[in-house]
């Protein structure tokens, strides 16, 4: 079947992106043809109709208007399509034929710089994985001890992350870089990474774009070096290389113009604290496990949303990293702390910097913007507006690190020798105004630029000489003319010369039929009229096509001016994207300034050492919740002599708030944060495990035990003897018995071979036994009192094993009908004198089992009539043969 030359067009570029949804632009209107006008037509509501083809059959046709594109490109792309954005690069007046088109930009979920699909708050990240093919034990199983090099760029901000890590900890980093979009080599299972753990789009490549050798020789021309050992990254670094080829490759594909990456930033394992997923979501760190009780807003309840007092969007990213990733490095963390404190001491400069970064916009993804000649008139002029303020954010800077203020109003550093703010001096030693690249946005723009160039002036009056006379033009044509007139009355001496306008022959020369004869030989007659003639020179002609062409130069003039302007700011992006990571470190660093003062948080001391100590601890987000003087603050000491607790006690006593209170707290203070106490000495961690509350994974098959089970697993592999494991109702998914051998044996492990600090939290009261053979266990409880029948929780950890839980009077406060509750008692009392007992195969009416049974054993019932006096020898040992049969049938 023929089609028409456009057709043709658009299947040659449709065969070239085949994978996405094809906005192919046509006039005022991006169109979607075939398959993809149906799949937008079915996911955006567009109506569906058709375009004829030149032959006998309609083509499915939808479109959206351009300048609304950005919405339904949004829309398509969180559904996870891929849409390419298909522009006219052709004027389409002087072309000859179809309009010459190409794609300009492939948008996906992990590559977007629209602020439409971006949240300023965190980075929007795809991540490249190469597996290594070699496991180092156990070839049965082609995961264990799996080497793995993973390539994460925020295309958005320029950032470019590399780590290589062992397959254990591939969930930790991905499940922290949060991927919309997760490249893979095609290939077969067991070479695949588990990634099912993840809710990103899953793009395969060919496995010769993961390929060392090439992707080296890449990253070089990428980042014009001879060598990757300049940018730190070494031989032992080949698979993130790999990794980072194909994503750059990936990248290049779906930006044809290029992508505008920093020098990569290479992960060590040592230097970052790991957290499963299951520790990130049990202490909330940034997404609440109970949404719809905070209006349904994600980090409401959460750390982040305690420690989250930045000013920028990149404070705010830098904040949401360091609390995905804390230090794992003492030097690490005291040199953040310093940073900290200092803000902390110096109250006023604090302020006025907050003051000061008020309204800064993103500078990092402006300039991104900028560099891939992306970023709009009024984008560039709010990154000169945010750039004009790091003079002042700089006197701030050295107000706080040269402040003699030295009242801390936190409690103190606890003991801590003031080192000195040498990430602030690092900062400071660095630092750069970008004073040129602002004076010159604010030379060029005017003071508010508008969104597109030719809806409103653009460039400053004063720039271009030749577009401040094209605007004279445009805009003062009676001046121009009187000029003219003026010029030609004196040239020709006829004083009565009038120079006129009008639609037919345009500007003209009027002449009395009396002042012919000193017409110029230049003159050119155009028209006769009833007193004279009209004539044009060739000076009015040159002058009529300027004022006519003036709009239409005026807006190509701005274009030519504004786009040399984006291209050396952008041409500056490695200096921008270096300030706008030093900003968002100090926003950072003042965030958490911010918040220690105002809520009284300390700084902890960091050692080297076993021990964890914490004297009137407090939880971050629940002392938020609820009056100061309410909060019951608590005291933890783990040591290397009493490095496990039991903790006991009823429900809604807060045995899992003191769970969560010592995991934050020792969090914090590992990302560099001041804490919640009157005092703390945090032993650094290599890993933090919390295992609180209860779920299932219905996708995998797993019930509520199985996934408690697995957790457990994987902290008794992976804990050591640095580790911090916070453990709440290990066993309770399965029957008494096994859920007690359970836990009992999960506490030996914990004690007798990893030797960590642990706090296992559990209503199995049996547990507390343990104190007598484990020498470094100790047993805590949260206390309650009790009021006649009722109990008050006070809240409150205290030396010794609890022998209750109360869940009885939980139920009531729970409101559970008093005639239940009152049974419940009885039936607690039965049991605790071991006066209720379940008999083998005792059922009711119905056939089924009793929960509970009051009556005896027929064979004690049997025995309670027989009179022993009156029986003789024989008798006797006649019913007892009869009773021996009998119990051996139940």
């Amino acid at each position: 079947m023929s089609a028409t030359p456009l057709m043709q067009q658009y299947r040659e570029i449709k065969s070239r992106h085949q994978d996405a949804i094809l906005f192919f632009r046509m006039g005022e209107f991006y169109e979607m043809f075939y398959d993809d006008a149906e799949t937008a037509s079915r996911t955006l509501g567009l109506t569906l109709t058709s375009r004829n083809n030149g032959g006998a059959a309609d083509v499915p046709l939808a479109g959206v208007p351009v300048k609304a594109a950005g919405d339904y490109v949004r829309r398509l792309v969180q559904h996870g399509f891929r849409v390419a954005i298909c522009e006219q690069v052709e004027d389409p007046k002087v072309a000859k034929g179809v309009v010459r088109r190409e794609v300009i930009e492939t948008v996906t979920p992990g590559a977007a710089i629209s602020d439409d699909l971006l949240d300023g708050s965190r980075n929007n990240y795809v991540c490249a994985i190469s597996r290594s093919p070699v496991t180092t034990s156990r070839p049965s199983d082609p995961d264990t001890m799996a080497t793995i090099g993973i390539a994460a760029a925020d295309i958005s901000t320029g950032e470019l992350r590399l780590a290589v890590v062992t397959s254990a900890e591939l969930e930790p980093i991905l499940a922290r870089l949060a991927p919309r979009e997760i490249l893979l080599a095609r290939a077969l299972a067991p070479g695949r990474p588990d990634i099912r753990f993840t809710n990103s789009l899953v793009t395969e490549r060919e496995a010769w774009e993961f390929d060392g050798a090439l992707a080296r020789d890449d990253l070089q021309k990428q980042f014009g070096v001879l060598s990757l050992d300049g940018l730190g990254i070494g031989a032992e670094d080949a698979l993130a290389v790999g990794a980072a080829g194909a994503l750059l490759r990936y990248l290049k594909e779906l930006q044809p113009a290029g992508v505008s990456l920093a020098h990569p930033i290479v992960e060590r394992a040592e230097g970052v604290l790991p957290l499963d997923e299951m520790t990130r979501r049990n202490l909330e760190l940034v997404e609440s496990l109970r949404r719809e009780a905070h209006g349904d807003r994600e980090t409401a309840g959460t750390l982040i949303d305690v420690l989250d007092r930045t000013m920028t969007p990149m404070g705010a990213r830098r904040l949401r990293q360091w609390i995905l990733a804390p230090l794992a490095s003492r030097r690490a963390i005291d040199a953040r702390l310093d940073g900290v404190e200092e803000f902390a001491r110096a109250p006023l400069a604090r302020e006025s910097l907050r003051m000061t970064l008020t309204g800064v916009r993103d500078i990092e993804r402006l300039a991104t913007k900028a560099a891939l000649g992306r970023s709009t008139p009024r984008e560039l002029g709010w990154l000169g507006g945010a750039i004009s303020r790091l003079p002042a954010v700089r006197a701030t800077l050295r107000e706080v690190v040269g402040g003699d203020s030295r009242s801390v109003t936190n409690g103190g550093s606890n003991g801590n020798a003031h080192v000195g703010a040498s990430l602030l001096i690092e900062l400071l030693e660095a630092w750069d105004d970008c004073g040129d690249l602002v004076a010159d946005i604010q030379r060029t723009l005017v003071e508010d630029a508008p969104m597109g160039v030719g809806e409103e002036p653009t460039i400053a009056t004063g720039v271009d000489a030749e577009l401040d006379e094209l605007r004279g033009l445009r805009d003062g044509g009676r001046d121009a003319i009187a000029r003219i007139q003026a010029e030609e009355r004196q040239r020709t001496g006829i004083q009565s010369l009038k120079v006129g306008f009008n639609k037919v022959f345009g500007y003209y020369i009027e002449v009395t039929k009396s002042n012919l004869p000193l017409v110029p030989s230049d003159y050119q007659r155009r028209q006769t009229i009833t007193t004279g003639e009209r004539f044009v020179t060739q000076a009015l002609k040159t002058y009529e096509e300027k004022v006519l062409t003036a709009s239409e130069r005026i807006e190509q003039r701005e274009r030519e001016i504004f786009d040399a302007l984006r291209a050396r700011v952008g041409s500056a992006v490695a200096r921008l994207q270096r300030t706008a990571r030093a900003l968002a470190t100090i926003d950072a660093l003042a965030a958490l300034a911010e918040v220690a003062a105002r809520e009284a948080y300390v700084r902890p001391r960091i050692t080297d050492d076993f021990a964890l100590r914490i004297r009137a601890g407090r939880h971050p987000v629940v002392e938020r919740m609820m009056p100061r003087d309410k909060f019951v603050p608590n005291d933890v000491h783990l040591s290397d002599d009493a490095r496990v607790v039991i903790l006991t006690g009823p429900n809604m006593a807060g045995k899992s708030t003191i769970l969560r209170q010592v995991g934050l707290i020792a969090l914090m203070a590992h990302i560099g944060s001041f804490v919640p106490a009157d005092e703390a000495e945090i032993g650094v961690l290599d890993r933090l495990f919390t295992r609180v509350g209860a779920s299932d994974n219905l996708a995998r098959g797993q019930s509520t035990f199985m996934v408690e089970m697995a957790e457990t697993s994987a902290i008794l592999h992976t804990a050591t003897s640095r580790s911090l494991v916070l453990l709440d109702e290990i066993g309770r998914g399965t029957s008494t018995y096994d859920g007690v051998s359970i836990a009992w044996a999960v506490t030996e492990h914990l004690h007798d071979t990893t030797r960590c600090k642990t706090i296992f939290a559990t209503h199995y009261h049996e547990l507390t036994q343990l104190a007598d053979e484990l020498p470094a266990l100790r047993n805590y409880n949260v206390a309650v009192r009790e009021v006649g029948d009722r109990i008050l929780f006070v809240h409150r950890l205290e030396p010794g094993g609890a022998d209750r839980s109360y869940g009885i009077e939980v139920g009531r406060l729970a409101g559970l009908p008093a005639p239940l509750l009152e049974r419940a008692r009885h039936l607690l009392r039965l049991l605790e004198s071991e006066q209720l007992v379940k008999p083998k195969a005792q059922t009711d009416a119905t056939g089924q089992l009793g929960l509970f049974a009051a009556a005896p054993h027929p064979v004690v019932e049997r025995l309670a009539d027989v009179d022993v006096n009156a029986l003789t020898p024989i008798q006797a040992l006649a019913l007892l043969d009869e009773l021996s049969r009998q119990a051996k049938t139940f």
